[in-house]
């Protein structure tokens, strides 16, 4: 055993022994029935419901049956009426032999709950049988000077009933020699013995003959006959003796064959042929004739038949010691057959219940008795199971025991138990039985199906084709069969405005989730919602998991010019003085790109220009600058294309035209010094804050960013002192430098232009307010619908 050891098994053991031998468990009292052998099948015993004051339907109710320690159905019970019936006719010799009072044992088992009752049926005995002698001739020598009175011994006849119907009498016809006497053995059987009334006379009648007959006790009496023939022998006057008169013997049941048994010894004080003794076997009866063999010279009892304790415990045999003349002695031999410990114990299953329902209290499943045929210590036995099984074994009454549950199963654990019960019996050695009993549990719906995982993530690219496959979930069900069946749904979303039952369904048998319509990153990044797993059992279990669908973005949409605003409408003139240095600050693009990441990282390129050389465009902020000295040789106009394209995979890009208007300077500029001054101050600080944003992208990037601010501001204070309200020719006001840090739109601009009568130059004021976000499709569309849509983003010119 696993949990134990050898010692808290036999401690076990002797613990259920004593419990055994002391259980004192209320039975009903036994139900008696009595009945003649022979009697045809179907004949009515009793009816058992009246004997053992039951109702007739408690019978059938509780589910009645008859049961016997051999298996063998000689009854029948009908359940309806409450009749004891015969299954078969009985014949009482072949089921108790000799025995007197042959009594048949069964036990009435009734459920729920469990109960015993007992049943005796007395089969009575008919006169059936006639007696019959072994020998049909008997061959008697009689010395002829045996006195009056001498007594011979005569075969006796054998009749398989018992009690009344056995032999009672024996005569013999008429003859005036020799009369019967009855004797009786040791085992209770009657013999005859002859009588001698007159002496006989060899000379006057050397032979004589007569019929012995055999009378039993029945009504009307049977009988049975044998001639006896009695031989006058010539004068023999010393009869055999035996050194014993009784010899008791006690042999092993296990004994070869072949092994001696005892030695009787005799002698006979004549001499020649009347005083050599031979030995027999007398009154022997077919059992013991087949059992035992003597050797008729040296008197040796040979064992030629297995014995059987459990079948005879015990012989008696008579034997005779005969000279050559015809007389005998006799001496009997008591052989005692000692129990052998060499019947294992038997185990009978009267009713097993498999499946067993888990979740079920204790409950009775297997009803068992045991049998030894041996006796004493060889018949004592104990019951066990293995005890790492959530099992109990119960005694009941006469060696019955059950099998209960020691609680609820669960079958999802363990589906299938194999108990082996042992029963051992204390002889020497000990025997011991295993009988296998194998138990189903069947399933009860108790599990709720388990996702593999409590939230899943899928991702799927924007613009995909409908009834596309975006992934899976799953769930298991512990349970089995349809317990165990899980179909999938889409639960009701939490947000009541997510078209949920238009954006995604499930396959109900596997879990794939499927999309319906094709998805758009800029109108819905990701939703949420929630996949249901439900059984087929009765009632149905549930779970939930999580599913989060994120749209993962495509370069799909195009950069979008803000400014210079591109329409139909006369073009935006950009003047820059020719007093201007390299890298003097001539306009802005700003754009911008609807999609994300680095689908959205924009740049910026020179694609076309007028005079090639003259301007160039920085690559990451969009700002158009001269990358020359001006000369008297530039001409007055100039037309830029600038290509601005984003970082997509494949790019996408969009062109702007600017144009550009050589002047030669502004006169009277309206640039209110109060104003200048706070712009700076925004324009420094919305700089600052920029410049902290870009430092997360490139600490390479700030450091340059920096650099060019410096230099760019210093520049600008230095123009400020010569002149803070007119602009000399040699140089532009330092407030047309564009504060914002890059080129992509993010925030919401204002740009406006003050042109002052008179002076034929214009002055330019960048202001930055917040830009609010634009809609799903750009502002392109709606700027082209409605031209005022661009003064809602702080563009105005007045």
């Amino acid at each position: 055993m696993e949990n134990g050891g050898p010692g808290t098994l036999r401690t076990r053991q002797v613990l259920l022994l004593f419990v055994l031998l002391g259980i004192s468990q209320a039975v009903s009292e036994s139900g008696r029935f009595s009945v003649a052998e022979e009697m045809q099948s179907g004949s009515f015993i009793g009816n058992l419901a009246k004997d053992l004051g039951l109702e007739v339907g408690e019978l059938s109710s509780r589910g009645a049956q008859i049961v016997s320690k051999d298996n063998k159905q000689h009854l029948q019970l009908d359940l309806n009426t409450g009749d004891l019936l015969l299954r078969e006719t009985l014949d009482r010799e072949e089921l108790c032999g000799s025995t007197q009072q042959c009594v048949l044992h069964f036990q009435v088992l009734m459920k729920n709950p469990l109960q015993f009752f007992r049943i005796e049926l007395q089969v009575r005995d008919i006169n059936d049988h006639s007696p019959v002698f072994l020998e049909k001739e008997m061959r008697l020598e009689i010395p002829e000077n045996s006195p009056v009175g001498a007594v011979f011994l005569l075969e006796s006849a054998k009749d398989l009933d018992v009690g009344i119907n056995t032999i009672k009498n024996y005569t013999i016809s008429p003859n005036s020699n020799f009369h019967v006497k009855i004797r009786v053995n040791p085992d209770n059987r009657k013999y005859p013995e002859l009588v001698l009334d007159k002496a006989l006379d060899y000379e006057g009648q050397p032979e004589l003959s007569f019929i012995l007959t055999a009378l039993d006790g029945g009504s009307p009496p049977r009988s049975g006959t044998a001639l006896v023939r009695v031989v006058v022998v010539d004068i023999n006057d010393n009869a055999p003796e035996f050194e014993q008169p009784f010899y008791d013997v006690k042999i092993p049941e296990n004994s070869i064959l072949g092994s001696p048994v005892v030695t009787v010894s005799a002698w006979d004080l004549d001499s020649g042929t009347n005083g050599e003794i031979s030995y027999t076997l007398s009154h022997a009866s077919e059992d013991i004739c087949k059992t035992f063999e003597i050797n008729q010279k040296s008197g040796e009892v040979i064992l030629t038949a297995l014995l059987d304790f459990e079948t005879t415990e015990s012989y008696s045999i008579i034997i005779q010691a005969t000279d050559g003349g015809g007389l005998f002695g006799k001496s009997t031999v008591r052989i005692q057959v000692m129990d052998v410990n060499d019947n294992a114990p038997e185990v009978t299953v009267s009713s097993v219940i498999s499946p067993i329902p888990e979740n079920s209290p204790e409950t009775v499943v297997v009803v068992f008795s045991i049998l030894d045929r041996d006796s004493g210590d060889n018949g004592r036995m104990i019951c066990s199971i293995p005890e790492d099984l959530p099992f109990t074994l119960k005694p009941s009454v006469e060696n019955y025991y059950t099998l209960e549950t020691e609680g609820t199963l669960d079958r999802e654990i363990r589906a299938e138990y194999n108990i082996t019960i042992t029963v051992a019996d204390l002889g020497t050695p000990r025997l011991k039985t295993q009988h296998n009993i194998i138990l189903l549990v069947s399933d009860v719906n108790d599990n709720a199906p388990i996702f593999s995982q409590t939230s899943y993530t899928l991702f799927v690219r924007e613009n995909n084709s409908p009834a596309l496959h975006m992934g899976s979930v799953s769930a298991t069900d512990r349970d089995s069969g349809s317990n165990a069946q899980v179909t999938y749904s889409l639960l009701p979303p939490q947000d009541p405005h997510l078209p949920l039952a238009s954006l995604v369904s499930i396959n109900v048998d596997n879990g794939h989730l499927f999309a319906l319509r094709s998805l758009d990153y800029e109108a819905l990044r990701a939703f949420e919602f929630c996949v249901g797993a439900t059984d087929a059992g009765s009632p149905a279990l549930s779970s939930e998991a999580l599913v989060r669908v994120e749209v993962m973005d495509e370069n799909d949409n195009s950069p979008f010019v803000l400014y210079p605003l591109q329409n139909d409408s006369a073009p935006c003139t950009e003047l820059v003085p020719r007093a201007a240095e390299a890298g003097y600050l001539v306009t802005k693009v700003v754009a911008m790109d609807s999609d994300s990441g680095q689908n959205a990282w924009l740049s910026y390129q020179l694609l076309k220009a007028t005079e090639p050389g003259l301007f160039s465009v920085w690559a990451h902020n969009g700002e158009v600058r001269t990358a020359r000295l001006l000369s008297e040789r530039d001409g007055v106009k100039h037309r830029l294309i600038v290509l601005v394209k984003d970082n997509g995979e494949p790019p996408r890009s969009t062109s702007v035209t600017l144009h550009v208007l050589l002047v030669d300077g502004f006169s009277q500029p309206y640039l209110p010094l109060p104003e200048v001054a706070l712009d700076e101050a925004q324009a420094d600080s919305l700089t600052v804050y920029l410049v902290i944003a870009l430092a997360s992208v490139s600490s390479l990037f700030l450091f340059s960013l920096l650099s060019f601010i410096a230099v760019w501001l210093c520049r600008r204070n230095r123009a400020a002192s010569v002149d803070c309200r007119s602009v000399p020719e040699g140089h532009f006001p330092s407030h047309l430098v564009d504060v914002s840090g890059t080129g992509t739109l993010s925030q919401r601009y204002l740009y406006e232009a003050f042109l002052t009568g008179g002076s034929g130059t214009n002055e330019f004021k960048f202001l930055k307010p917040i830009i609010p976000n634009f809609p799903p499709q750009g502002p392109g569309k709606e700027i082209e619908e409605n031209p005022s849509f661009l003064n809602s983003f702080g563009f105005s010119i007045q």
